[in-house]
C-alpha cells in the first residue's frame, strides 16, 4: 500500500475567514494531495515535457475509483472554533483512501491524509511493498531471525528532502542466517551540500523559463474537483471528530479495519536542511 502525509503544526492563524469557507479538502487535498498522488502513480510518459507528464498525471486521476462515504475520514483541531469565532463544521484534517482502477494499481490501497495543528510538519509518501509469496529462508530452518518488517521506500518532500531504502539485510559473518531491517539514506542536503530551493521558489524559476511541468492542465483541473465536488458534498453533512492539537489526528478505522495503521514521519528538525 501506498501513504501520502501532508501535515502542518500550524493552526488557521490570519487565513481564519478564508480557511472556515472552505476547509482542508478543498485548501489541500484537491491540489497538493493529488498532484502528490500522480505524481507516485502515474506512468512514464513517453517524453519528459510538459504534455506528457500532465497526459499520464489526468490518466491517473480519471483512474481512481468513485470515493465511498466509509472511505473518508473528516477532524477538526479543538481551538478551531474559538480562533474563527463560531461554532463551525469544517474540516481542518481529512484522510482518504483511494483505489487506483489500473493494472499497475489494482487493488493496491492508497492513504491520503492532511491536516493543521498535527504533531510534526511534513509531507512524505510511503510506498510498502508486497511481502514475497515465499520465503526460502524461515520456511526452510535456514534463519533464526522472524522478518516481519516490509521493505519500504520513503520519499520526503519537505523539509529536509530525500529518500530513505528500507531493506531486511543479512547480519555479515558465520553463524547462521541473521536478518535485521537496514536502512539507505539518502539526503539531498547531505549530498549536495547546497540550499534547495523552496517550492514557490522552484514555480517561479519555471514561470521565468517557460515549464509548465508542475502546473496543472484545465483538464486535470476539471478531473480533480470531478473527484473532490462529492467529497465536499459529504463533509457538509457531517460533524468533523474533534483531536488534540499536537497529536497526528483524531482515531479512526480508516487504517485499522484494513489490519494497517498510519506510519507517521520521522521527526528530523534537528537535521542538517
Amino acid at each position: 500500500h501506498v501513504q501520502i502525509t501532508v501535515a502542518e503544526t500550524v493552526g488557521v492563524g490570519n487565513r481564519a475567514a478564508y480557511y472556515d469557507q472552505y476547509g482542508a479538502i478543498r485548501d489541500m487535498l484537491q491540489n497538493h494531495l493529488l498532484q502528490l498522488l500522480c505524481l507516485v502513480a502515474m506512468e512514464p510518459p513517453a517524453r519528459f515535457n510538459a504534455d506528457q507528464v500532465r497526459n499520464e498525471k489526468l490518466r491517473v486521476l480519471q483512474a481512481i475509483r468513485h470515493i465511498q462515504p466509509d472511505d473518508i475520514r473528516l477532524g477538526q483541531y479543538q481551538d478551531y472554533a474559538y480562533e474563527v469565532g463560531n461554532p463551525s463544521t469544517t474540516e481542518t484534517y481529512v484522510a482518504l483512501k483511494l483505489l487506483i482502477d489500473n493494472w499497475r494499481w489494482a487493488g493496491v490501497p492508497f492513504y491520503v491524509r492532511t491536516g493543521k495543528k498535527l504533531g510534526i510538519r511534513a509531507s512524505e509518501i510511503i510506498v510498502t511493498f508486497k511481502d514475497r509469496p515465499h520465503d526460502i529462508f524461515a520456511k526452510n530452518g535456514i534463519t533464526d531471525t522472524k522478518n516481519e518488517i516490509p521493505n519500504r521506500l520513503i520519499i520526503r518532500v519537505q523539509p529536509h528532502e530525500g529518500l530513505r531504502l528500507m531493506l531486511t539485510s543479512k547480519e555479515p559473518g558465520p553463524g547462521g542466517m541473521r536478518l535485521f531491517p537496514s536502512e539507505l539514506n539518502l539526503s539531498f542536503g547531505e549530498t549536495f551540500n547546497q540550499r534547495l530551493p523552496e517550492a514557490y521558489e522552484r514555480l517561479l524559476m519555471d514561470i521565468a523559463r517557460g515549464n509548465q511541468t508542475l502546473f496543472m492542465r484545465l483538464d486535470e483541473v476539471l478531473a480533480a474537483w470531478e473527484l473532490i465536488d462529492p467529497l465536499v458534498a459529504m463533509a457538509a453533512k457531517s460533524v468533523p471528530v474533534l483531536y488534540r492539537s499536537g497529536t497526528m489526528g483524531p482515531d479512526d478505522a480508516l487504517l485499522s479495519r484494513d489490519d494497517r495503521k498510519w506510519l507517521d514521519p520521522k521527526d528530523e528538525t534537528d537535521e542538517p536542511g
